[in-house]
């Protein structure tokens, strides 16, 4: 699908720009083609699940994961693909503080397993590398190919962007970690393959969008994710979180961190199995009203089959 070495269209930009005409999907019949935003440049794991998730939309490259939300919010793309853990560098923190005060709203979930390719140039051969490339948390999970071969870790800002760095260095000295779709689209030649330190290393994406369009209850297992923020009182988060218990809701995520630079003002991102209509779950949030000051609902969606896995 991607021949040669390939330069995104976004580079250098926020995110990248609708080109003058549709692509295969097409604007003659179909309408023009939807578009999914993501932060990171083309060949990047971002850009990968969207591709598996939403295989005739346009994956649209940004430079940041606030221009990937304002492109939703502006009308530029039709939904975001957004990191928001990872089972082993935990959660992607910049997100918990952008969702709270955008207006975009969780419509979905997606698990990718990370996989870690040693790439170079095609003329590069093992023996003539010296320096690797690539973000810092996909070096650090790569520590075990790095030390065998002796090679000196460099950091870039993105895995993707790495590859395409090494691509158009023409130095056969440099390598890059970076998914395998960055070999492809960057014109480089895969010499070591799934190259990660753990085999478990998964990442969870979910999918924003501007409306908020809740799953249907009693059609699958569904999740909800909300915010809120307790009164500065003794024992008001165990009094909060006490009517999930008692009504039996299962809360597979609470994750805490300060508004505003205040240290008596903590907000916190929860998620439970459930559907906000069903009798134990609109039962528990009910209580949680009484120990907060704010409750925001930020998505009712259908829970990814990865987690039955």
């Amino acid at each position: 699908m991607f021949a040669g070495r390939y330069r995104p269209v976004g580079h250098g930009r926020a995110c990248q720009t609708r080109g003058v005409t549709e692509s295969a999907v097409g604007s003659d019949v179909a309408g023009p083609r939807r578009r999914i935003a993501y932060q990171g440049e083309p060949g990047a794991n971002s850009h990968l699940v969207c591709q598996q998730a939403y295989p005739d939309w346009e994956p649209v490259a940004c430079a940041s994961f606030e221009d990937a939300f304002a492109a939703v919010e502006g009308g530029d793309a039709d939904l975001a693909m957004i990191p928001i853990d990872n089972s082993i560098a935990g959660r992607v923190a910049d997100i918990h503080h952008f969702l709270p005060t955008s207006d975009l709203h969780i419509v979905g979930e997606r698990f990718l397993r990370i996989q870690f390719s040693l790439m170079a140039l095609p003329e590069a051969s093992i023996d003539s590398l010296r320096t690797v490339h690539s973000h810092v948390h996909a070096l650090g999970q790569c520590r075990g190919v790095i030390r065998e071969l002796g090679l000196t870790p460099v950091v870039a800002g993105d895995t993707a962007g790495a590859a395409r760095e090494v691509s158009e260095s023409g130095d056969l000295t440099q390598a890059a970690i970076a998914p395998p779709l960055a070999a492809e689209i960057y014109g480089l030649q895969v010499l070591r393959e799934e190259i990660e330190d753990e085999d478990h290393n998964t990442t969870r994406f979910v999918v924003l969008s501007r409306d908020f369009e809740q799953a249907t209850a009693g059609e699958g297992p569904v999740v909800t994710t909300f915010i809120f923020n307790v009164r500065n009182l003794p024992a008001a988060l165990y009094k909060a979180l006490g009517g999930f218990a008692t009504n039996g809701v299962n809360m597979t995520k609470l994750e805490s961190y300060m508004v505003g630079g205040h240290f008596t003002a903590t907000q916190f991102l929860a998620e439970v199995d459930g559907h906000p209509d069903d009798p134990g779950v609109r039962n528990a949030l009910e209580e949680l009203a009484f120990f907060t000051t704010e409750v925001k609902v930020l998505g009712v969606y259908a829970a990814d089959a990865f987690r039955d896995g």
